[in-house]
């Protein structure tokens, strides 16, 4: 090509920018590694999607669906007298991995019924006087007394308990956006206004990945995640523990599609690993195979004893690139026999070989069926990748650091074709933050552990319950926000203890939520501040997990705000002006401002990103980027590109974890190991065999109906994906349980009424309560709504302090 041209196409639904260069030595690329806009300069959007759609509307504005799934899809909502009356998706793009059109699913599809929603919250309100939270009882208040309170409440506190006393509770039922942006909170307008106040109580990890996000840097020195999912198609075998892309990240644009697009364009073998078998089993594997819940670690043993024996590790990558794995490569002053090697064949302290018969009793996986997995995988590199399930349980750390060293023990480390043995990557754009400040409160406690803080704070100790920044607490919890989360009541555990700690008002004085509509968490708070919804504002959008897709999303405001309801911005800036911290809040900012700013300052890092008003006319801009090979660099010079563990090396025995194990004060049943030892734990797989109480275990699953607990109070989604507990017909015949039969699930923490679905989809033995559903509970305490976290339990997890969600033992019958 002798000079650039533009090519475009004509078919509305396919309409693309494209910007050819003749810069790359004669071949043809898109400038900005493949950006193009989402619409041709001069077309408006609402004249091309009124065209797409036939119907008589107003005007078409971009929007985007922002909840804790992953993707993040946008939406072309067209609106006609004020009203949004259909919603349209993504209609730019192909049907290839890094310029795919991102299709929204059934939850985006149906998010007019979110904001058109009757349990909509509507103007300010405050509980009312004698009534304990959780009663819903309220009386409407203005705006105006509503800051009021607020300001003079949390003022109040810091100055008689100080800064420690606040706390912004775990909420992502507001994410992707970066103006309104409820999680991680030092992306939030919440935050913003306490670190001009002097700081909060912060939080680190998350619900969702507690165990991974703390083992992994002791395995790789950061939490590294694997290789992007289109590498698979450089892979030879792909094994996934418990991971599952095609219900928990739904989008046709983002690993869903990433998923199936190379599993059709390459025929890769999958094997699934779960004790479901999954929507992702179902459409891609080849093999599933069905294990007890939080035995993970065991298999892993029990296929490393097979390639130990066998000799198909690759004992030249262990030896160059880690530590640990054999007596010979321990750090200087650790005992023979600590390593993972003397683990697995029976040199170690247990004295126990880790055979495929002693891991078939723990994993209920045949003996031969653990041989042929150790020899497939054992043939060569594999990707490995984990789902975030398999470490949501009492010991997942070690589960995730049993998934690594498989990855190392073929060799798999810093290659195409393999991986970490972690949690899907995936290319992302640098967009800024613009909300980051400095918290001058530096502790920090585990994101599970708020309800101890509030029980029983002053307690709670660096060594004992992981407390961060300092040795132990000095205040306990006085003060709490929970801005666009449901974490309050919901995804936290033990609903029954959780209510009554939050009823006692000489515990935590104040609580305030912000939020669309009255779920569960809303009806626990004190004052309630009724936000607008993403269609309701302007906002600039941050991309999902798409691959090597990057893309944003400029998701202007489509109606007026309904009701008498404000932004959090709006909010926030009342306050801080109330407290004498406006200027510092805002900058001199509108939201629009704001906006314009993370644009400007998103392109010192992306020079390729357009403005925001090409983007703001575009609706939204798309980059092509590279497949992500999780630590390439250090793999190819470790000398050079050491890792940032105590060795530089990769550690399959950790010396820190080895020291943490005898300087922290653990729980009778808890275990912190140096190597990844499968841990039995309490309410697991071996005490349910003896268990005749409680014999089943319980697990949780991410359900098509929500996400998490959003969306789960439309009618569409509750019509098209019924709330019930997975049981296999074994144990249903047992209890002469058939489909559709209401049954109780129940241990000592609660009671869950629910159909049954009768089923061989789940492994014997095991039951699954798809998470997210809300809280419901009747006059006697049963949970009518079917939440599985009226079963769960607050003791956490021994390293993490994170949620052992999937670690219950219960008992169904029919109700």
């Amino acid at each position: 090509m002798s000079q650039s041209v533009q090519e475009t196409t004509s078919a509305v639904p396919r309409r693309r920018f494209l910007k050819w260069s003749a810069a790359a030595g004669g071949t043809t690329a898109l400038v900005g590694a493949g950006a193009y806009f989402g619409m041709l300069p001069g077309i408006g959007a609402a004249n091309a999607a009124t065209a797409t759609s036939g119907l008589d509307v107003d005007k078409t504005v971009w929007s985007s669906c922002n909840v804790n799934c992953g993707s993040r899809c946008p939406l072309r909502m067209q609106v006609k007298d004020g009203q949004i009356v259909r919603v349209l998706p993504d209609n730019t793009g192909d049907d290839e991995i890094g310029t795919q059109q991102i299709r929204a699913c059934v939850r985006g599809r149906s998010v007019r019924h979110r904001i058109y929603n009757p349990d909509r919250l509507k103007t300010p309100m405050r509980r009312k006087p004698g009534t304990k939270r959780g009663d819903g009882e309220w009386e409407e208040i203005s705006w105006e007394e509503a800051f009021d309170t607020v300001s003079g409440e949390l003022k109040r506190i810091l100055d008689e308990y100080g800064n420690e006393a606040v706390y912004i509770n775990y909420g992502t039922g507001t994410l992707g956006g970066t103006i309104a942006c409820s999680w991680p909170p030092n992306q939030s307008p919440v935050a913003r206004l306490m670190n001009c106040l002097g700081g909060y109580l912060n939080h680190y990890n998350t619900y969702s990945s507690a165990q991974i996000t703390s083992a992994t840097p002791y395995t790789y020195g950061t939490n590294a995640s694997t290789n992007s999912n289109d590498d698979w198609a450089n892979a030879r075998l792909v094994v996934m523990f418990g991971y599952n892309p095609l219900e928990v990240r739904m989008s046709g644009g983002g690993e869903t599609f990433v998923a199936q697009k190379v599993k059709k364009d390459s025929n890769v073998r999958m094997i699934v690993i779960d004790p479901r078998y999954t929507d992702t089993a179902l459409d891609l594997a080849d093999e599933w195979i069905p294990i007890r819940p939080g035995t993970d670690a065991a298999l892993v043993a029990g296929i490393a004893h097979v390639m130990i024996r066998e000799g198909l590790q690759d004992q030249a990558f262990l030896d160059a690139y880690c530590v640990g794995f054999d007596d010979e490569h321990l750090p200087e002053g650790i005992p023979a026999g600590s390593s993972y090697k003397s683990y697995i064949m029976g040199a170690g302290p247990d004295g126990v070989e880790k055979t495929p018969e002693w891991a078939a009793t723990i994993t209920g996986i045949p003996a031969q069926t653990i041989v042929r997995l150790a020899r497939e995988i054992g043939a060569g590199p594999v990707a490995i990748n984990q789902g975030l399930g398999p470490q949501r349980h009492a010991s997942g750390e070690n589960t995730v650091r049993a998934a690594h060293v498989l990855a190392c023990m073929t060799g798999s480390v810093g290659i195409s074709g393999g991986g970490t043995g972690g949690h899907s990557g995936s290319y992302s754009l640098p967009m800024a933050n613009p909300w980051i400040m400095q918290n001058p409160v530096e502790t920090a406690i585990s994101v599970f552990m708020w309800t101890d803080a509030i029980d029983h704070g002053p307690d709670m100790t660096a060594t004992k319950d992981g407390i961060r920044g300092k040795d132990k607490l000095d205040v306990p919890l006085k003060f709490m926000w929970n801005y666009g989360g449901n974490a309050l009541i919901n995804q936290h555990s033990d609903h029954n203890r959780t209510a009554a700690l939050l009823q006692d008002e000489s515990k935590c004085e104040l609580i305030v939520v912000i939020d669309n509509v009255m779920t569960s968490s809303a009806r626990f708070a004190d004052i309630l501040l009724p936000d607008v919804t993403s269609a309701e504002q302007l906002d600039i959008i941050k991309q999902g997990q798409s691959g090597t897709l990057g893309y944003t999303i400029v998701a202007d405001q489509v109606i007026d705000p309904l009701y008498d309801t404000k932004t959090t911005f709006e909010m926030m800036s009342e306050i801080a002006e109330r407290l004498g911290v406006l200027d510092a809040f805002t900058e001199g900012r509108t939201q629009e401002g704001w906006v314009r700013h993370v644009v400007d300052e998103s392109r010192k890092e992306i020079p390729e990103l357009p403005s925001f008003d090409e983007l703001r006319d575009a609706g939204i801009w798309k980059t092509t980027g590279t497949t992500k090979i999780a630590l390439k660099d250090f793999r190819e010079d470790p000398e050079t590109n050491p890792l940032e563990t105590p060795s530089g090396k990769i550690e399959i025995f950790s010396e820190q974890l080895w020291d943490l194990a005898n300087e922290w004060e653990l729980t009778d049943g808890d275990k912190i190991t140096a190597v990844p030892e499968y841990v039995p734990t309490w309410e697991g797989a071996e005490e349910a065999k003896t268990n005749r109480k409680y014999p089943l275990q319980m697990i949780g699953h991410h359900y098509k109906q929500r996400t998490h607990s959003s969306y789960g109070n439309v009618d569409w989604m509750l019509e098209a994906h019924p709330q019930v507990v997975w049981i296999n017909p074994i144990d249903a015949g047992d209890r002469g349980i058939g489909n559709d039969d209401v049954v109780e699930v129940f241990n000592d923490r609660g009671r869950v009424r629910i159909p049954a679905r009768v089923t061989p989809r789940i492994a014997p033995g095991v039951i699954s309560i798809p998470q997210g559903a809300w809280y419901t509970p009747d006059k006697d305490g049963v949970d009518t709504g079917g939440s599985v976290n009226t079963l769960t339990t607050w003791r956490p997890s021994a390293l993490a302090k994170g949620n052992p969600q999937h670690t219950n033992l219960v008992q169904v019958e029919k109700a």
